[in-house]
């Protein structure tokens, strides 16, 4: 791996952690469900499978172009540790059915999403 591309990740990881963070606290806490996480998990999936569509499109993007947006921006905006953290929270709290409801609606979501934004983009340059 070239020192363009992880500098590339890096610079991606920056600015999707802010971002993270500034949905995260842009997000009012109303119940116990994990709504920052997953509005964060699901907008990273569209934009993945979006991206990904593109891509499959055009050669107009450089490696380090595609890190800086996919392994560092979305690896750093969407989250798969606080989400995995949050649920063992909301089942040590004997929030069942939160719990659940988060899971799913992280995995069921996120690859709905990701489908979703694959199927669009495509369709789009088609």
């Amino acid at each position: 791996m070239s020192w363009q591309t992880i500098l590339a990740i890096g610079s991606g990881g920056f600015v999707g952690a802010i971002l993270r963070a500034y949905i995260a606290g842009s997000i009012p806490k109303i119940t116990n469900f994990p709504l920052a996480t997953l509005s964060v998990n699901l907008l990273g999936s569209f934009i993945i499978g979006s991206l990904f569509a593109y891509f499959s499109y055009t050669q107009s993007f450089s490696v380090s172009t595609k890190s800086f947006l996919t392994t560092g921006f979305l690896g750093a905006l969407t989250t798969y540790s606080t989400f995995a953290f949050e649920s063992f929270l909301l089942f040590q709290g004997h929030h069942y059915a939160l719990a659940f409801s988060s899971i799913l609606s992280n995995t069921l979501g996120s690859i709905i999403l990701a489908g979703i934004g694959f199927k669009l983009i495509h369709s789009l340059m088609q």
